[in-house]
């Protein structure tokens, strides 16, 4: 069947679709994206603003188009952090179902941890035994840990790649100041974060998802040797902390002349690096895996094991 993912996030509003059955993964058949950046159409008060929900309107009738066009059996259209904190979410999504159709399913930071284990899962397998997973996206940063599909635990925790440079890099290029505060500012939250899996048993694969964290990769990773190293980038601590101050120096329409710095993610891309560096030294890693399936791939999974 032909599927359409409708991610409605902090960053972008993106639609995927796939053609995908029960015991097989998802084939990608096209791909459509608006650049959205949310936060900064929040006010003081976190509302989003009158400019911001015609910027969501006008990005979810673009993807309605690309939908009618791809003849998809079923849509699953979703929304992230920023329209969950919103003290007006919820009149938006009300908006966007009235004028679009879509109604948007809201889902919980502990959702997006748990959908994006499922996908991690499925694929590096059950032979990958216990899996740290680290997931970056616009609004907030999920972690989770576990041995099975459903982790032993996930949380969610409010250091996106998108918040943190509204909350902190306020300059184009950013200040050492600036990336100062947002570092000790993320090992706080993620010093009390890491309390939390104190139980969980000791990785045996540490994993990023995330196209934050994909970019980073690309640009500053490496590629496993082996059968299929192709699909296996790592990317190290100490790659990642060579690599931020050096993109913090460059304003950010420079970086996309980098490989694997997009457009959508130039802006961000700084404080992204920052907070997974600091949530690598929180939970004492060195190195981890990068997995091209994350939260749309697990939305995905779990839809069709529903329908089983």
């Amino acid at each position: 069947m032909r599927l359409g993912v409708l991610d409605v996030g902090s960053n972008t509003v993106h639609l995927l679709v796939v053609d995908a059955h029960r015991g097989a993964p998802p084939v990608p058949q096209s791909s459509t994206k608006s650049v959205l950046r949310l936060m900064r159409y929040l006010e003081p008060s976190g509302r989003i603003s009158d400019e911001g929900v015609e910027a969501v309107l006008a990005a979810v009738r673009e993807a309605c188009r690309h939908t009618e066009r791809s003849k998809i059996d079923e849509l699953l259209p979703f929304a992230t952090s920023a329209l969950r904190e919103a003290p007006n979410g919820q009149e938006v999504l009300d908006l966007v179902e009235s004028e679009t159709g879509v109604r948007l399913q809201v889902l919980s930071g502990d959702d997006e941890a748990r959908i994006t284990f499922l996908a991690v899962r499925r694929w590096y397998g059950w032979s990958a035994g216990e899996i740290l997973l680290l997931d970056i996206g616009g609004g907030s940063l999920e972690i989770a840990a576990g041995g099975e599909e459903e982790p032993e635990v996930a949380v969610s925790v409010p250091l996106g790649a998108g918040r943190s440079t509204i909350g902190f890099l306020h300059d184009d290029p950013p200040t050492s100041k600036q990336m100062d505060e947002l570092r000790e500012h993320a090992a706080g939250v993620l010093k009390k974060t890491v309390k939390a899996f104190s139980d969980a048993p000791k990785p045996e694969h540490v994993v990023g998802s995330s196209k934050t964290i994909r970019s980073l990769a690309r640009l500053a990773g490496s590629v496993a040797d082996g059968v299929g190293a192709q699909d296996r980038r790592l990317l190290r601590l100490d790659q990642l902390e060579d690599w931020v101050p050096r993109l913090a120096k460059m304003p950010a329409d420079a970086r996309p002349a980098l490989p694997g710095i997009t457009q959508d993610r130039t802006f961000q891309i700084v404080a992204g690096g920052i907070v997974l560096a600091a949530a690598m030294r929180a939970f004492g890693v060195r190195e981890l895996e990068v997995s091209p399936w994350a939260l749309r791939e697990g939305l995905i999974l779990r839809y069709l094991d529903r329908l089983a």
